[in-house]
């Protein structure tokens, strides 16, 4: 029982002697700092990197999104523009029916005048918004 006792104490004993790391010299401290120091620093360059490249693709999407928003925007506008020049077309024409003979004829054509302007400044204004 002894012996038993004596051995799982020695074992124990080298298992923490093992177990012990002595210290570096201070030249291997040195180079460990450094090789360390210059991983840290490659790692945050690769981060601020991909950061970068994240933000710049980031940007990009931005910009194109927003292109697309103007774009439909103007589209849109474009639409209420051609909307309205008709709406005021049909009441034009309308006027124009009190009329009669050369008179009416000219009114109808001041109207359909009138409406092919508003429509030709339309696609004007939606061809300068997509530049």
């Amino acid at each position: 029982m002894n012996a038993r006792i004596l051995s799982i104490a020695t074992a124990a004993a080298l298992v923490s002697l093992v177990g012990c790391k002595k210290a570096e010299s201070p030249a291997e401290v040195r180079h460990d700092v450094a090789e360390a120091s210059q991983e840290a620093t490659k790692e945050t360059t690769e981060a601020m990197q991909e950061h970068a490249d994240t933000v710049a693709d980031a940007n990009e999407n931005v910009a194109e999104v927003a292109g697309e928003a103007d774009e439909q925007k103007a589209e849109s506008a474009a639409e209420v523009a051609v909307t309205r020049a008709e709406g005021e077309h049909k009441i034009a024409i309308q006027k124009c029916e009190a009329m009669a003979g050369a008179q009416q004829k000219a009114c109808k054509d001041q109207a359909d005048a009138a409406l092919e302007m508003a429509k030709a400044d339309a696609r004007a204004m939606e061809a300068a918004h997509q530049q």
